[in-house]
């Protein structure tokens, strides 16, 4: 099998990418309850967290629980899609290695700075998320640092009425915990992983005894009506049949229009906004060249995952609206805002140290994926080969985790939670379709290729995937400082590929993996 291979359309071969999965220097230390768990750390932090109550309080009301089961089923198509490719290329490049075998070079890279968008800037985004859960935590016990280094700059910081008492200079505590994140993942993908799972039971822990003891003071009446009527209202005489209800909603969508709350527009939409909360499953994907067997185990931790995260977050909105009325969830911390309500400020407490365990692993696998990404597109020459050097001892690619780790910790400590959260939006989604147009090219373009898990009902599911993360991408673009942060960051990007990239290539020098080289650095 051989791919394209003039400028910017050659392809690397299937063959070269599943012959570098065996020649990889990393430690493959991860079985499937690794993988998992390394899922399950990643999608269970910030959508419990923090996004639950927001979508309730602006979209869903108590439909909550019909949103997630919507954005469930719609992630489950691009989980399969997922799930197929990890089987059949189990590498570390995740979605950069599936696009570099199918639609060519400049689109891996574009896929590449997709990636790393969407895994950095996350990271740094939970971090800040992190930041307040932790400062909330101290300040029970009587400690507060100074509010100036407890936000980005021009960042106003309030008091618990709400008043502003500081401006901030410094997230510190979001600083330095991207930081410790960091050196934990140079210590290597073992201790990395043991770390993590302990993290996720204990966070698993806490959100299930939420659901266990927040069960006991469900009021039901507060899941009535369990779908809102709209407001503002719609114009007078507008057909209310299920059909207009759900085009009015995805043209809704499309147009990037929120002023829509509730009905089963706000359903829709508040299906579209913790659609984020469900990032992290296809990071199990970048894990496949430190899988112990890729082609059993990665499926089994994506989908996985992604089946056990959405059981949990049904029931745990259940009953969160349960507890308190939908209209006041929009805050940061809507679990801990339930358990105060019922008065239980003893759970309130431990609430806060779950969510600071989940926010840590969801960092923990993000700032993972990105170096491993990093390690990827550095092998293939794309970026300095410096990048993929692996520690003698360690066995983790060091230099770009230190480098990754420090350009995080910067965003983290200086950009707002609003401008981060932003900015990582855009990436995941069209990383998505691409990996379903992906599933769609390799059935056409090489189907001997060996797939341990088929996507079932092909073409309809990968198809199904693709139209639906161009809808919310789309909705995503209507907001202009996305749009034009995303356009200038593409054509920086593109720019720097005829620069270096594209003249630095393995592929452009012609080198390819020799079949018959022995293995290195197991």
């Amino acid at each position: 099998m051989s791919g394209g291979n003039t400028g910017i359309f050659r392809r690397k071969p299937v063959d070269h990418i599943q012959h570098e999965h065996e020649r990889s220097e990393l430690k493959r230390a991860l079985g499937p309850v690794n993988l998992l768990l390394l899922g399950i750390g990643c999608i269970i932090g910030t959508g419990i967290f923090v996004l639950t109550g927001r979508a309730a309080a602006q979209f869903s009301g108590p439909a909550i629980m019909i949103s997630f089961v919507i954005t469930g089923v719609l992630c489950a198509f691009v989980a399969l899609c997922y799930a197929e490719l990890a089987s059949a290329l189990p590498v570390s490049g995740s979605a950069y290695s599936y696009t570099y075998a199918s639609m060519g070079e400049l689109t891996a890279w574009i896929m590449g700075l997709l990636l790393l968008l969407e895994y950095g800037l996350a990271a740094a985004t939970v971090a800040v998320g992190w930041s307040g859960y932790f400062n909330s935590l101290i300040g029970d016990i009587g400690i507060h640092l100074p509010a100036i280094l407890t936000a980005a700059p021009g960042v106003e910081v309030k008091d618990a009425t709400g008043a502003v008492i500081a401006t901030g200079v410094v997230n510190l505590p979001a600083l330095v915990v991207i930081w410790l994140v960091t050196g934990l993942l140079v210590l290597g993908v073992s201790e990395s992983a043991t770390v993590n799972n302990i993290i996720v039971f204990i966070k698993l822990a806490v959100v299930i005894a939420f659901i266990g003891i927040g069960a006991g003071y469900v009021d039901t009446a507060l899941w009535s009506p369990l779908v809102p009527p709209q407001s503002p209202p719609p114009p007078e005489g507008t057909s209310m049949d299920i059909a207009s209800q759900i085009w009015r909603a995805l043209v809704a969508v499309v147009t990037g229009d929120n002023s829509s709350r509730y009905g089963l527009t706000g359903v829709i939409h508040g299906a579209a906004v913790i659609f984020f909360a469900y990032l992290g499953f296809e990071a199990v994907s970048t894990a496949g060249a430190e899988a112990r067997n890729p082609a059993k185990d990665m499926p089994f931790g994506i989908i996985g995952s992604l089946i056990v995260c959405t059981i949990l977050y049904i029931l745990t909105s259940g009953v969160l609206v349960g507890i308190v009325p939908y209209t006041m969830l929009d805050n940061p911390a809507p679990i801990a805002m339930a358990v105060d309500h019922i008065g239980l400020p003893w759970f309130s407490v431990l609430v806060k140290i779950g969510a600071l365990a989940g926010l840590s692993s969801v960092m923990l696998v993000l700032l993972y994926g990105q170096t491993r990404i990093f390690y990827t597109v550095a092998r293939d020459g794309l970026v300095p080969t410096s990048l993929s050097v692996v520690h003698p001892k360690f066995k983790t690619p060091y230099i770009n985790i230190i480098i990754t780790g420090i350009a995080a910790s910067i965003a983290a400590g200086f950009l707002s939670l609003n401008a981060l959260s932003d900015l990582t939006n855009v990436g995941s989604l069209a990383a998505f379709g691409l990996v379903c147009i992906t599933v769609i090219y390799l059935r056409v373009s090489h189907p001997e290729l060996k797939r341990p898990f088929r996507t079932p009902l092909y073409p309809v599911v990968p198809i199904a995937g693709a139209l639906m993360c161009l809808l919310l991408l789309l909705s995503l673009m209507a907001t202009p400082d996305t749009r034009n942060f995303f356009l200038i960051y593409l054509a920086f990007g593109i720019v720097v590929y005829f620069l270096y990239s594209m003249k630095n290539s393995k592929l452009a020098k012609g080198v390819v993996v020799d079949p018959e080289a022995p293995p290195m650095g197991r």
